[in-house]
């Protein structure tokens, strides 16, 4: 199995982790969606080493964890906060 590659190594300003059984990705998912945000999603579900790894970038154990420019900016309630005040998008464009 290949390493699951980290948000400095994927050509795309904005990275989803995101387990198959969570709702919470797929609220994500959506959002970034539904705001025109380019993005990847990276399926961590059967890779315990990445989800290790990225709790330590994050601070977070949780999915999803999302990247922006390299950056953790938190799980779905945090994107969908930068939202309702109109800061996500300028985030990801800024």
């Amino acid at each position: 199995m290949a390493a699951t590659p980290r948000p400095e190594d994927i050509d795309c300003d904005v990275v989803a982790y995101v387990t198959s059984y969570c709702g919470f990705c797929r609220a994500a998912e959506r959002l970034l969606y539904e705001r025109g945000i380019e993005f990847v999603a990276i399926d961590v579900t059967y890779d315990r080493p990445a989800r290790v790894w990225i709790a330590e970038l994050s601070g977070q154990a949780t999915v999803p964890q999302i990247f922006i420019k390299g950056q953790p900016v938190g799980g779905y309630s945090d994107i969908a906060r930068l939202d309702a005040r109109g800061e996500l998008t300028a985030l990801v464009n800024g």
